[in-house]
């Protein structure tokens, strides 16, 4: 069961373990009947960036003159955008998945795509729909990243960013804006942040583990808090950053350096000033773990936590830690540096 509680403007989702947001309501129509394309094994592929995923698509029988189509929806604008078409004989790409996306092919039932050099963007709900006349029927797969979502804000403080803005700033340091999914999964792997942010679909939402005052008030289940869709020009929050794989390695150089100094530093060893989504994916994925503090490309200092102890910043939990926004030219620290693959 699920329920919805209202609190001013404040909705709160509230799903009961045994509950799936994905359930078919009551009385609702069953899925058409297939009868040329297989039902998948699984609904949802999951996959790293950077990797080479496929999704499967594949044909009891072949109709005559028929068509398989695949699209994506795109959350942040409730469209379908055509990746490929074939007729079994040709097929045509289409979009900007166009280079990276061919037909497995392996036999001829088989219209499954391959999607190489997996990209965050590449995350979401893909359709294999069977063109055949009066008798269309398509099959939805869901296409999976392994990755991290973290908190993101300005160095000029919380709620600074327009959802374009936001868009923008997820992408300028090696990220995305989160899905509801990702954010949603996050939660419930510990993720507790006060801050409303902006996640791709427009609507805003904080995940809180532990009930507090300054959160909601104490009497407030814990849960994914949603303020619902917001104008995306006028109204501003934080934003939720989701990242994953990294194609290269994050590593700490020692030193006393100013935020100048630092990006020098690391260009003097052939890599750059790392970004906070390299950070992050190094600790999620490479357990990087350092309590030295370091410069980042947009002018933060943080430092990945891994193992949790006493002289490292207190907490109890893993994490990314932050010292905020330090003056670039009177600060020193060291500084983390990316060198890609």
């Amino acid at each position: 069961m699920r329920r919805l509680l209202l609190l001013g403007s404040l909705w709160l989702l509230v799903a009961s373990p045994a509950s799936s947001i994905f359930q078919r309501p009551t009385g609702s129509p069953a899925p058409p009947h297939l009868q040329y394309l297989l039902e998948p094994l699984h609904a949802a592929v999951h996959t790293q960036r950077g990797a080479t995923a496929t999704l499967p698509c594949v044909l009891r029988a072949l109709p005559r003159n028929y068509r398989v189509k695949w699209s994506k929806v795109e959350p942040a604008n409730y469209r379908e955008n055509i990746i490929i078409i074939t007729n079994g004989l040709y097929h045509r790409n289409y979009g900007p998945l166009s280079p990276r996306v061919r037909l497995r092919h392996s036999h001829r039932y088989d219209a499954s795509l391959t999607i190489t050099d997996v990209a965050l963007e590449d995350e979401g709900r893909y359709r294999c729909q069977l063109v055949n006349g009066l008798e269309d029927e398509s099959v939805s797969l869901t296409l999976h990243l392994e990755g991290v979502v973290f908190p993101y804000q300005p160095s000029n403080g919380r709620y600074k960013f327009n959802y374009h803005e936001a868009k923008r700033a997820c992408e300028q340091q090696d990220s995305r804006l989160a899905t509801y999914q990702q954010l949603y999964k996050a939660w419930t792997e510990g993720l507790d942040w006060c801050n409303a942010g902006w996640i791709l679909d427009g609507t805003v939402h904080y995940p809180i583990i532990n009930s507090r005052e300054p959160c909601g008030g104490r009497l407030l289940l814990p849960g994914v808090r949603t303020y619902g869709a917001r104008d995306k020009q006028k109204d501003r929050f934080d934003a939720f950053c989701f990242t994953s794989a990294l194609q290269g390695e994050v590593y700490f150089i020692r030193g006393h350096l100013n935020f100048k100094e630092a990006g020098q530093a690391c260009r003097n060893h052939g890599a750059a000033i790392a970004k906070v989504g390299q950070l992050y994916s190094a600790w999620k994925f490479s357990q990087l773990d350092r309590c030295d503090g370091g410069w980042l490309a947009d002018g933060s200092v943080r430092y990945p936590i891994t193992t949790p102890r006493q002289r490292c910043g207190g907490l109890p939990d893993p994490g990314v830690r932050s010292f905020g926004f330090p003056s670039k030219e009177l600060r020193t620290y060291g500084t983390y540096c990316f060198a890609g693959k």
